[in-house]
């Protein structure tokens, strides 16, 4: 049997507001659109994708999967999510070189180093 992956999905409040902003963020593409989910991936044909489905119910805790990103200039690239809406969170990581963020909703994802000088956390 072979498996193909296909979408990390993400329960979101508004997932059209969500999507959207995941979208600018990564710079991907809207492969579907509806007000119960939205699709975006790198490509229209390339998967996986992140998929984003409403559910109204608040995040209660931290997320239990979260997304690491390699960015060529960290603080850059920090700057930009700012600047999108994105905030910088602390779950306990403590110090580390990596930068802890939340997206308008509040899951979180990690900025790493640059390529080649980390692994991930």
């Amino acid at each position: 049997m072979t498996l193909q992956w296909q979408h990390v999905i993400v329960h979101s409040a508004d997932p059209v507001a969500l999507g959207q902003w995941w979208a600018e963020a990564l710079d991907w593409v809207v492969v579907h659109s509806s007000e119960e989910e939205f699709t975006i991936r790198a490509e229209p044909d390339r998967l996986p994708g992140l998929e984003f489905i409403r559910l109204d119910e608040a995040k209660k805790a931290k997320s239990r999967l979260h997304l690491d990103f390699v960015p060529d200039d960290q603080d850059a690239e920090v700057a930009r999510l700012e600047a999108l809406g994105a905030k910088r969170v602390d779950i306990g990581q403590g110090d580390q070189s990596w930068i802890v963020m939340a997206d308008p909703e509040g899951n979180e994802f990690c900025v790493l180093g640059r390529r080649g000088q980390q692994t991930a956390p």
